[in-house]
């Protein structure tokens, strides 16, 4: 088995999810961290699952197509049949070199869920569908919340439901706000505010 190759870099300026000025993390070898040794592995046909270098390149290229938490990262490399100690081996070292970082992620998440107007539950939910751990998304939801993120979100749903039902029925408005509101993740509390202000 193999050990992984290069030093931790810098925080500094750092890729953590996405690619920097055109460089995937597969292309790692020609700046000196973490070179890619031979082919890629074909891992739908897996012949070690204890291969920290295959399972590490899997990870990588997991990562060029898209920012994950480490929980989903964990799944889908457990899922195409790497051991679990090479896993966390392998996330452990990804952690250290700052290429996955769970709170990192979680708050561009929330920032995603702010701008589709969802409301604190409702980012929960989503940060829990996307591996996060439920502590670390509590803790950021609760963040947001005391910044108002969430309460800025709700109101702005609001305006585009006024927006679109101007000239129908208070109630039918409010009905529709409300359904709105309620699969977005919103508090009963915070619906009621608004709709309060904006559909009366």
């Amino acid at each position: 088995m193999r050990m992984f190759e290069g030093a931790p870099v810098e925080a500094t300026g750092e890729r953590r999810f996405e690619s920097v000025d055109g460089e995937s993390a597969a292309d790692r070898g020609t700046s000196g961290r973490w070179p890619v040794t031979g082919a890629a592995h074909d891992t739908d046909d897996l012949d070690d699952a204890d291969d920290e270098d295959s399972c590490r390149d899997a990870a990588l290229r997991l990562l060029d197509a898209a920012p994950r938490s480490s929980g989903a990262l964990r799944d889908r490399l457990l899922g195409k049949g790497y051991a679990e100690d090479t896993v966390e081996c392998v996330i452990e070292r990804l952690i250290a070199v700052r290429l996955l970082n769970d709170e990192d992620y979680a708050e561009s998440v929330i920032r995603v869920c702010a701008g589709r107007m969802m409301g604190r539950r409702g980012a929960v939910m989503e940060l829990s569908r996307k591996g996060v751990d439920r502590a670390l998304a509590q803790q950021v939801a609760d963040e947001a919340e005391r910044r108002g993120v969430f309460e800025d979100a709700a109101w702005e749903l609001g305006r585009r439901v006024a927006r679109k039902t101007k000239g129908l029925d208070r109630q039918v408005r409010q009905r529709r706000f409300w359904s709105a509101g309620g699969r977005k993740g919103h508090s009963p509390e915070t619906l009621r505010r608004v709709a309060a202000e904006l559909l009366n």
